[in-house]
């Protein structure tokens, strides 16, 4: 997301949290073991918010290097507060849509949908060096009839949300083989969401009328995933062009 597709008070909200989206250290480090990481691969951690999958990403590739981008500016800062003295990450503000390369493993957590999946893959293919691997998390119904809480959870993300089927077959039409998919765990989902809560909490006294829309918009969304969490959720994929 960037600063002209949000309000300003969305990036009010993000902007201390440790993460712009569901994750935990563990999927990173199931990945990087599924796509046979090299210890000194070269990463590209795209649409990385903050960096909260730098430190993962270094660990899973201990001789290797990060290249962390994303479109808003803020992030890459308060990523630069923890990383900007490491030799081993480079901090880019630009557009994942705009991938260079070449990288032996491309990470990016919950915004392939920005994109849609197959043309994400199209755009990334020749930004992987030979033999190199993508992985993604991407919005998923875990059931063949999804309730209308379900679907509405996605619903102002402006993204078609379809099962683990659909997701592989759009990853198929792009050319790619599914290594392994997973469903992300409700830790993964917690350690985004509690942190929110918290700054819900301190932004709410003295909020105005703007921000209080978008700090009630936000506790609907973290309700709404509680109470569907077993019908709908990100689906992790690994994958390696044909």
């Amino acid at each position: 997301m960037t600063d002209e597709l949000a309000p300003p008070e969305f990036f009010q909200l993000h902007a201390d949290l440790p993460r712009e989206g569901p994750g935990e250290t563990a999927d990173v480090a199931w990945v990087a073991e599924i796509a046979g990481l090299r210890p000194d691969a070269r990463i590209c951690d795209a649409a990385s918010g903050p960096g909260g999958d730098i430190g993962a990403l270094l660990r899973a590739a201990p001789d290797g290097h990060v290249t962390a981008i994303d479109a808003y500016g803020p992030f890459i800062e308060a990523a630069a507060e923890r990383f900007r003295d490491n030799p081993r990450v480079t901090l880019q503000t630009g557009d994942m849509a705009e991938l260079t390369g070449p990288f032996d493993f491309i990470w990016c957590a919950g915004a392939v949908y920005f994109l849609g999946i197959e043309r994400a893959l199209t755009l990334w293919r020749d930004a992987l060096a030979e033999g190199g691997a993508i992985a993604f998390s991407e919005p998923c119904f875990f059931v063949d009839d999804p309730s209308e809480g379900a679907q509405a959870f996605w619903g102002g993300e402006g993204v078609t949300v379809v099962n683990a089927k659909g997701i592989e077959a759009q990853i198929a039409a792009a050319g790619f083989d599914v290594l392994a998919t997973r469903p992300l765990s409700d830790v993964a989902w917690e350690g985004y969401y509690r942190p929110m809560e918290a700054r819900v909490a301190q932004l709410r006294p003295g909020a105005d009328a703007n921000l209080s829309a978008v700090l009630d918009e936000a506790e609907a969304e973290i309700a709404g995933w509680r109470a569907h969490k077993a019908e709908t959720g990100y689906l992790l994929a690994v994958v390696r062009p044909r």
